[in-house]
């Protein structure tokens, strides 16, 4: 199982949490956002894949930030269409993963369309923002998920979820890595060092 550190933006911190080798690092690219990020990402270990997230940007600016800042992959967090994300995927070698907002009715069907333009899917809290709204879903709800492709898990993840996160990779779903963001802050977009390498020690005991 993956883990993904999202919503990073001061240079000092990004460089400190990059120590715990986490395999994806987020940086969001939207201005709307706390964490929005207005430096460029320092270097980093080539196996720490720098994730831009996006919310309803061009693939233009899109594709200029993957060149400006050497991106690994890219989270669509927006109202990207399939065809969107086929576009992006075939201009650009990165990884593609759709976002999806999950509430108690979302319905899995709408999917099926996005299966062959994207990588990964990610699953996310339905909340007033796109993303970073530090709320768990009900994640009974994935029983639901019919498919294979590989999902990341994001929604508000903590040190206190360690145990269903044991009994969820204990189950037949794709669950392909853990996005953590908030719950691991001091302050928006500054993450505790000590807290997630905690949590890392206990995720790599599953």
């Amino acid at each position: 199982m993956k883990l993904k550190i999202c919503g990073m933006k001061e240079e000092k911190n990004i460089k400190s949490i990059a120590t715990l080798d986490p395999d994806y690092m987020g940086f969001i690219f939207w201005k709307h956002s706390l964490r929005n990020i207005s430096i460029k990402i320092p270097e980093l270990k080539n196996k720490i894949k720098k994730t831009g997230v996006f919310v309803n940007s061009s693939i233009k600016q899109i594709v200029k930030i993957i060149k400006e800042e050497n991106l690994h992959a890219v989270q669509l967090h927006g109202d990207e269409t399939p065809e969107f994300c086929s576009k992006l995927s075939k201009l650009e070698r990165v990884e593609v993963i759709k976002a999806f907002n999950i509430s108690n009715s979302f319905n899995f069907s709408k999917l099926k369309l996005f299966e062959d333009s994207c990588d990964f899917f990610l699953f996310d809290t339905k909340g007033k923002l796109p993303g970073g709204n530090g709320l768990v879903f009900d994640w009974s709800i994935l029983k639901n998920y019919k498919y294979k492709k590989p999902f990341f898990l994001s929604g508000g993840i903590g040190i206190e979820n360690v145990d269903e996160l044991i009994n969820m990779k204990n189950t037949n779903l794709p669950l392909y890595a853990i996005d953590v963001n908030s719950k691991f802050e001091s302050q928006a977009g500054i993450k505790k060092l000590n807290l997630l390498k905690n949590f890392k020690s206990k995720l790599y005991e599953l």
